[in-house]
């Protein structure tokens, strides 16, 4: 058992985890899906390699199934056991062998199939609007012996076709799991995984599906002569396998055969000519025919016609889970959170702390005692500042946003996006939280992220523009650089991001597992649920920013105080006039920066000594600025955060980050455009 803070998780039997994890093979016909169902829950960097002696090539990654670790390797299509091409004999002696070689194969010079050991589960995809076919496919892979899960891919697919398929009707007749799902939606992912966790420690084979008895009692001689420990030790596969390729004469089994036991061959070959001989068709004909039949009747017994009724659950689904049509649900979910941002925080802070700022204002002591509790008072404004307008309203949007399922859907569908980032969609909430406020987002990240994509995560959200960063943005672009301008900062973010996330990838490039991310049924928010959650992502701001906040407030106010402006201005020479090309006045409002952004808007007012910055700065000055304080250090909130979350380590390199990617971009920025501006003149 094992307790977290939110809940008590139980299992029956040690997880399968490190030497113990399991070996997945997913495998199907062509088209089935199967590289649609492996991006969805593959790593960010997937290993892709070509099975021995083929041109064929099979995809690898490590996928988390709640307390459990896999090995999913994605093998190349399979159409059947019966006479397999070159490539599809090296799948299925993966299949039976993994990296290993049993005696009879021993001779061989090439290496194994692929650097795995053997599949503990064999997951078949099935196009579900062709199912027949598809399970001629399965009643051969039922001769391997190993616990196997059917994963009924395009159920859309074939409701569109006019029938459905009884799934637990199929599951009875086969004895394995078979899940109905969508791997191209994700609906049903997070069941066929659990499932093949649960079926390997139930050791759910397929159940015996007996030949036709006319067949079996022409190969009885033959399979009572096959049926020795010295063949099954020599093969080490199953005797129905054994049998049923002999049967058909497999150019591999015949080959093995004449070199291992020619003294037997001559035997097996006559007692196959004599079953042969009591058939109306050849062996392989035959046997051909009973899996097409069996097949066909599994098929028809399963299947039903009519329409399934589509509700509107499936219409949000077809919409938000839709690769295309997904981003703009995405999108509509991003513009609800500007707007959030924008409008009501807006709203919010106006007759909060802004209100709250102006009282504050009025009382400008002159003694240190004073200055130092007027510090203590600023610093716990801020924190209401950040608190009350941004983070508690955004917050509570996005955790509703998750319980009602809409959450899970645009992870889902940003996922692949995210991957370039060498991250998961799940951290798309994280991002989205980050226009608010970096601190609750980074703790989000916090939450759902592990190891080097927590690291990766985190960094980049330091990037993402917070609702202060925004509104100096807007505030000086928005007035002076018009709205191209605005639009051009905030590409340039994304652009950085971007790069960064590429950049971050090659820092720490050991990839952590895939992730099956589970598609929830829509619900409604519950008030408790959402209250309880929203103080649980925000009450670090408590307990880890309020001292820090309220700490540095004091720093800057007493450097202040005791005029170290002209001090600082001076030390930051190299960087706002050498390199930067700005006034040197603005020293101390990038310093101040780092408590809040909307401080470095308000004391550029002060610096300058007029709310009309375009006096002292022209329009490629104001562009350098806005374009360092938008990568800039976000705050002391954020650094506080990050402490606790990755580390100082990590988090002091996050400063170094951040500091150089702001000096770099808004200095390269200056210069093309200075460049620029001498060449139209």
């Amino acid at each position: 058992m094992i307790k977290t803070k939110e809940s008590i998780i139980h299992f029956q039997t040690p997880p399968f985890r490190g030497d113990r994890r399991l070996n997945i093979a997913l495998v199907g016909m062509a088209n089935c899906g199967k590289n649609t169902l492996f991006d969805a829950v593959s790593s960010t960097a997937p290993h892709i390699g070509e099975l021995s002696g083929t041109n064929k090539a099979y995809s690898q990654c490590d996928v988390q199934i709640g307390l459990d670790e896999a090995c999913l390797i994605k093998l190349p299509s399979l159409h059947s056991l019966h006479h397999p091409q070159a490539h599809e004999l090296e799948t299925i002696k993966f299949m039976l062998w993994g990296d290993e070689r049993p005696p009879v194969s021993s001779h061989e010079s090439s290496a194994p199939p692929a650097p795995f050991s053997a599949p503990d589960v064999i997951v078949q995809l099935v196009d579900a609007s062709n199912l027949e076919r598809h399970l001629e496919l399965t009643l051969e892979l039922s001769q391997l012996g190993r616990p196997m899960v059917l994963g009924l891919n395009m159920i859309d697919e074939a409701e569109r076709r006019g029938f459905y398929i009884d799934t637990e009707a199929l599951s009875q007749r086969l004895g394995i799991p078979v899940i109905a799902l969508n791997a191209r939606m994700g609906l049903g992912l997070s069941d066929l995984f659990n499932a093949v966790a649960l079926s390997v420690r139930q050791r759910r084979c397929l159940l015996p599906q007996p030949l036709s008895p006319h067949i079996s009692a022409a190969l009885q001689p033959l399979a009572k002569v096959l049926n020795s420990s010295e063949l099954h030790e020599a093969f080490q596969v199953p005797h129905t396998f054994l049998l049923t390729q002999f049967a058909e004469a497999s150019p591999y089994i015949m080959d093995e055969l004449q070199q291992h036991f020619p003294q037997l061959l001559p035997e097996l070959q006559q007692l196959r000519s004599l079953a042969e001989q009591a058939l109306p068709r050849t062996l392989d004909d035959e046997l051909h025919a009973d899996r097409h039949h069996q097949a066909a009747l599994l098929g028809e017994a399963v299947t039903r016609s009519g329409r399934a009724p589509r509700d509107w659950r499936k219409r949000l689904d077809d919409f938000f889970l839709h690769p295309q049509l997904g981003l703009l649900g995405s999108l509509a979910v991003f513009a609800m959170v500007l707007f959030v941002v924008f409008e009501i925080s807006g709203w919010l802070d106006s007759i909060t702390s802004a209100r709250l700022a102006a009282w504050a204002a009025e009382w400008q002591p002159t003694a240190t005692s004073g200055v130092i509790a007027h510090a203590v008072l600023d610093g716990l404004i801020g924190l209401i500042g950040i608190v009350v307008p941004y983070m508690l309203p955004l917050v509570m949007l996005l955790v509703a946003l998750e319980q009602t399922g809409i959450m899970h859907r645009i992870a889902f569908v940003v996922d692949r996006g995210f991957h370039y980032l060498g991250l998961h969609g799940g951290v798309a909430l994280s991002f989205l939280l980050g226009l608010g406020c970096n601190v609750p987002a980074i703790s989000a990240a916090a939450l759902s992220t592990t190891g080097r994509e927590r690291v990766i995560a985190s960094l980049l959200i330091t990037f993402v523009p917070c609702s202060a960063r925004s509104a100096v943005i807007l505030a000086l672009a928005g007035k002076y650089l018009g709205g191209f301008g605005v639009f051009a900062i905030f590409m340039l973010t994304l652009i950085v991001i971007a790069v960064m996330g590429h950049l971050l990838t090659r820092r720490y490039p050991k990839s952590g597992p895939g992730q099956v991310q589970e598609i929830p049924a829509y619900a409604l928010p519950q008030m408790q649920t959402l209250l309880a959650t929203t103080w649980a992502r925000t009450s670090d701001v408590l307990t880890i920013v309020t001292p820090l906040l309220v700490g540095g407030s004091v720093v800057m106010a007493l450097l202040s105080h005791f005029g170290a402006d002209a001090a600082i201005n001076t030390l930051f020479t190299p960087i706002t006039v050498w390199w930067l090309g700005l006034p040197l006045v603005l020293g101390v409002p990038i310093l101040f920066g780092v408590l809040r952004k909307e401080l470095s808007l308000l004391m550029i007012y002060q610096a300058l000594g007029t709310f009309e910055v375009s006096q002292h700065m022209d329009w490629l000055q104001l562009t350098t600025f806005l374009i360092f304080l938008t990568f800039y250090v976000p705050c002391i909130s954020t650094f506080a955060v990050m402490l606790k979350t990755i580390g100082r380590k990590e988090a002091l390199f996050s400063v170094m980050l951040s500091v150089g990617t702001a000096l770099l971009v808004a200095g390269v920025v200056r210069f093309l455009l200075e460049a620029g501006r001498w060449w139209a003149s």
